[in-house]
């Protein structure tokens, strides 16, 4: 532990670099700080007394990234409300439903087709559905998209991830593990992590005003001490309950957008979101070796192809349901395309149930290349759309569908 420090002042900056160039090039920054992190790591050099392996620093900057999601996630939620949520619940619950099983049902087929057993396919489809809280939250936040039509739907398919992946897990670790499942196990643990998120938004809203009294404090340090304090007991509650930490962050946040205080909560929040959400997507490339991927280059394409069709078509339909514009329909498969540290966590309990060898280089890359593009697409999906809009006449459908609508209105109704 004697270069500790100075292993956490190397990463720091190396950070800091990826993050300036990616300023002079005007590009996503994600990339470039997962790109970082692969370059450096186990397999990398020792210059002196700098060390790029980082093999003592790993596990405090893994925990470090772990504090990344929290701050961005309880961010993202700030931003919003639990008014708003609620407001869209119906269609929420609807668009979640079209996303997970579409992408799920082209995960199937993929993993059927490259000839995979059972249980490696039901994991290649967890894999390839289930999308980054921290990349959306990320993108969210970095191209202002908080206000925008289509946010409630991504933030409302994002929860209902979570508990569709509380059931996921559940069931894949009692057929990987232990070769069997209780199905009145899963269905009580499904229950307790959808109640829980339920009874955190209704009872957060109803104590609002105690709330604003309770954080009528003066003193700066007293106030973000006793925030971050709230927020690090909820998500690490939340996750005894099998409700992934980042979501109770999120609902933490949710929950104090109500309140009288939350720009000076946001004011004190952004300079951790930021640091620590820059460490989180290091250490996710940290953890990716590029030596081991290349048998698995044509499996992880195929994927991430699978992968777009999947998010934009799930996005277009479920936008659609939801009363969206074609345009705010794209942004929401275009923002949910990334995909991290979900599938990362899927792919390690495969390697502990002993299955196929390949899957770990293949979610690897998967995982590197949604996460470098989705950022990318997200950014440009005004000319993704138009390019698209071309093939597929988006805009001229919307619009014929109103004009139908209008029409049909004007009918029925009484003269």
């Amino acid at each position: 532990m004697d270069h500790l420090v100075l292993e956490i002042g190397l990463a720091i900056a190396l950070i800091a670099a990826a993050g300036l160039l990616s300023a002079k090039l005007r590009l996503s920054v994600i990339p470039f700080y997962i790109l970082i992190g692969m370059a450096v790591g186990p397999h990398a050099m020792e210059l002196g007394h700098l060390d790029f392996r980082f093999i003592e620093s790993a596990e405090l900057i893994e925990f470090l990234g772990r504090i990344g999601v929290l701050f961005l996630l309880f961010y993202l939620g700030l931003e919003f409300s639990v008014s708003r949520l609620i407001k869209s619940g119906k269609s929420i619950v609807l668009g979640g439903s079209i996303y997970i099983s579409i992408n799920f049902a082209l995960g199937i087929i993929f993993g059927w087709v490259a000839g995979f057993q059972f249980a490696e396919v039901l994991l290649i489809a967890g894999i390839t559905t289930f999308s980054s809280s921290a990349i959306v939250a990320k993108v969210l936040v970095d191209l202002k998209r908080t206000a925008n039509p289509e946010t409630e739907m991504v933030l409302g398919i994002t929860m209902f991830e979570d508990v569709v992946l509380a059931l996921y897990i559940s069931v894949l670790s009692g057929l990987i593990l232990s070769g069997s499942s209780t199905i009145g196990g899963i269905l009580l643990s499904t229950a307790i992590s959808f109640g829980y998120m339920l009874v955190l938004l209704l009872v957060g809203r109803k104590i609002v005003p105690l709330l604003n009294r309770a954080l009528n404090i003066r003193s700066n340090e007293l106030f973000i001490l006793v925030v971050f304090a709230v927020l690090f007991l909820i998500a690490g509650f939340s996750e005894t309950l099998h409700v992934a930490e980042a979501i109770g962050a999120l609902l933490l946040g949710l929950v104090l957008a109500e309140t009288e205080h939350v720009k000076q909560i946001e004011k004190f929040v952004i300079p951790f979101r930021d640091f620590f959400g820059a460490i989180f997507f290091f250490s996710f490339g940290l953890s990716i070796d590029p030596t081991e991927l290349g048998g698995a280059v044509w499996y992880s394409l195929a994927a991430v192809a699978i992968t777009l069709i999947g998010n934009i078509t799930a996005g277009m339909i479920a936008g659609r349901k939801a009363g969206l514009s074609p345009k705010s329909s794209m942004n929401i498969g275009l923002t949910i395309m990334g995909r991290g540290e979900f599938s990362i966590i899927l792919v390690n309990l495969g390697k502990a149930g002993g299955l196929a060898s390949i899957l770990q280089p293949f979610a690897a890359l998967y995982v590197l290349v949604l996460a470098i593009l989705g950022p990318l697409l997200a950014k440009e999906s005004k000319h993704v759309f138009k390019l698209l809009d071309k093939v597929f006449h988006f805009e001229a459908r919307h619009v014929k569908r109103k004009e139908q609508q209008q029409q049909l209105q004007e009918e029925t109704s009484p003269q």
